[in-house]
């Protein structure tokens, strides 16, 4: 198979409509990837940093691009995943885990991309062949006013949307979040409804919490401690109130067989972004259907590329909730700039075309500039 030979890597920013606490600006920051081959064929990735969820930001991500990953890759068969980050690990060390895994992840989706149109594939079919052609959403709800609450439930229901991810933590109080989540759950009482704390709560708030939002009508409750707190998720699991799932501190197989074995959570709110990229997503995903876990699924409100990458892990999998990915509930033009790869109601169909299967606006190929080049 042909190897890589050019590696560009550009800056791509989508305007913002709403407002969500973890953006601090009205642009969504990416950082788009464009691989070629030894023949021409070219693949995309991209990065979708946001430091106040993660310790990268995208400056940090285009620079490690540049001058880290794009000489190590050089060479490469986009195919053989397993080397292409062994290269990326060698280059950027990991610690605990991954080391700059949403960086990585920008690198890993345009070796996917590039290997389906190497080979006329789609990347669910790559993966294993798609479960289903279409994956539901859910709504994020996050506001600091219950009006503010039911202004989002009422445009939620407009755009057809039943289910919802609910936003806990700071700054909001824990009587608040209860208020919040009965808000929720009675405005959609048939719909599939959990929690997100990220990472906000105390043990001792989060075990006094977790009978509550059961008793509310929520389905799990995601990422209730710091990752680094295991006797707290183990407390949570062994109270059995409610699912119990991980998010923040997911990035490679390596730790999820560790925290498996470890009876630390129920399942994983699985996000590709975080884990660097579907290589190790779908490892994870395989890693909890061995153990009988659950897979629910999120993103870092993704655009495009990353959107796309999202919808073929999930649709492999078979996911049988809906999936928080709200890039097009927050992003303008519904998250991608392709128009043929649109959420319609709570649906977004899986890209059927080779690789991801979407085309990026020309502004993307304008933005692009040469990281590393072979010869």
């Amino acid at each position: 198979m042909s190897r890589i030979v050019r590696f560009e890597v550009g800056r791509f920013d989508y305007e913002l409509v709403g407002e969500f606490k973890f953006f601090k600006t009205p642009a969504r920051p990416s950082i788009v990837v464009r691989l070629t081959d030894e023949n021409g064929v070219q693949g995309w990735g991209q990065s979708v940093p946001v430091e106040t969820w993660t310790y990268e930001t995208v400056e940090t991500v285009e620079t490690t691009l540049r001058h880290y990953l794009a000489p190590a890759i050089l060479g490469a068969e986009p195919s053989d995943l397993a080397a292409i980050h062994q290269r990326m690990d060698r280059a950027i060390r990991p610690s605990f885990s991954v080391g700059q895994p949403v960086c990585k992840a920008a690198v890993d989706l345009a070796c996917y991309d590039l290997w389906g149109k190497q080979t006329n594939r789609s990347v669910s079919e790559i993966l294993g062949g798609a479960r289903q052609k279409q994956v539901k959403l859910s709504w994020t709800i996050q506001s600091p006013t219950l009006a503010g609450a039911e202004t989002q439930l009422a445009l939620a229901k407009t755009r057809g949307y039943d289910s919802f991810n609910i936003k806990l933590g700071y700054p909001q109080t824990p009587e608040y979040d209860l208020q919040l989540v009965r808000t929720v759950c009675n405005f959609a009482p048939k719909g599939f409804h959990w929690a997100d704390a990220n990472t906000n709560y105390d043990v001792a708030t989060a075990l006094a919490m977790a009978p509550k939002l059961a008793e509310a009508g929520v389905k799990g409750l995601e990422s209730p401690l710091p990752a680094n707190l295991i006797r707290g998720y183990q407390s949570l699991k062994r109270q059995g109130a409610l699912p119990i799932l991980m998010d923040e501190g997911i990035v490679s197989p390596v730790e999820v067989a560790e925290f498996i074995a470890l009876e630390m959570f129920d399942g994983i709110a699985m996000k590709v972004a975080r884990c660097g990229g579907l290589w190790n997503a779908s490892r994870i995903v395989s890693l909890l259907r061995e153990n009988n876990l659950l897979t629910f699924a999120s993103g870092l409100t993704d655009p495009d590329l990353s959107l796309a990458a999202s919808v073929h892990l999930f649709a492999w999998a078979g996911l049988d909730t809906p999936a928080a990915l709200n890039g097009p509930q927050y992003i303008s033009a519904g998250g991608t700039t392709d128009p043929t790869f649109r959420a319609i109601g709570d649906l977004i169909r899986v890209p059927a075309a080779s690789g991801l299967g979407i085309t990026l606006d020309e502004r993307a190929e304008k933005s692009m500039t040469l990281g590393a080049e072979a010869g």
